[in-house]
């Protein structure tokens, strides 16, 4: 693949996804890959219309397989899952674990959610070179893409290449925005403006349970060091 389009972390975040894709469309990337966490969000039925015709390859994230496994304890996580049809069930099990594709200029890449062990280890700009030759020690590739923590980055560690190229829908930013990357020859990493109170508005009307504390972290981003000191800290976190 000549050039490759990443996005992750939508999490249901429709107007997002749209403004990026549109970007993305005029790059005419060889392929778009999908690190997690696609639907799991306010707006996960409009999400799942533009995902589902894409030339894509998906990345199951911890919420992807939430709503595979009927997580539904809290009044928000069944709000999720009766707004998950049976036909984006299906589409979101056919989501792999881990992507393998190569990428001109990078070579083998592999892309994963939280690391290549587990959809739920949290890989930040900070993570000690130990832990990181612990989370590559089964896998052949140099090259890791990540998402998870929805901080974007690019930074060599033992031997390794860890890439993330930041939360479409829910950015840890400081800043809002739409954040991807895209991979060939290089790693350039990205960001899209788009109408983020108008996508708020939307939220609002949604329905979804306690959705006003999503809202505040879309105006408002958390600043990325608070959340890789909190990430470091709990190494394991959905």
């Amino acid at each position: 693949m000549k050039k490759v389009a990443v996005i992750a972390d939508v999490h249901g975040n429709a107007p997002a996804l749209a403004a990026v894709l549109e970007e993305i469309e005029r790059e005419q990337p060889d392929l778009i890959v999908s690190c997690g966490d696609l639907t799991w969000g306010p707006l996960p039925e409009e999400t799942y219309d533009l995902a589902r015709g894409l030339n894509a390859r998906f990345v199951r994230g911890n919420a992807d397989r939430a709503v595979l496994d009927g997580v539904s304890e809290t009044e928000r996580e069944q709000w999720m899952q009766a707004h998950h049809t049976d036909t984006m069930r299906e589409f979101l099990g056919t989501f792999d674990e881990n992507v393998v594709v190569e990428v001109d200029g990078l070579g083998s890449v592999r892309f994963c959610h939280g690391s290549p062990r587990s959809d739920e280890e949290c890989v930040t700009p900070k993570t000690p070179e130990e832990r990181v030759r612990e989370f590559s020690a089964d896998v052949d590739e140099t090259v890791i893409v990540s998402a998870h923590v929805h901080i974007q980055f690019d930074r060599e560690a033992a031997g390794i290449r860890s890439v993330n190229a930041g939360s479409v829908g829910l950015p840890y930013e400081g800043r809002p925005g739409a954040y991807w990357a895209l991979l060939g020859p290089d790693v350039e990493l990205r960001r899209t403006e788009y109408d983020v109170d108008a996508t708020v508005e939307r939220y609002r009307a949604s329905g979804q349970p306690n959705v006003e504390q999503i809202a505040e972290m879309m105006l408002t981003p958390p600043e990325p060091r608070e959340v890789i000191d909190h990430a470091e800290k709990h190494i394991f976190a959905g």
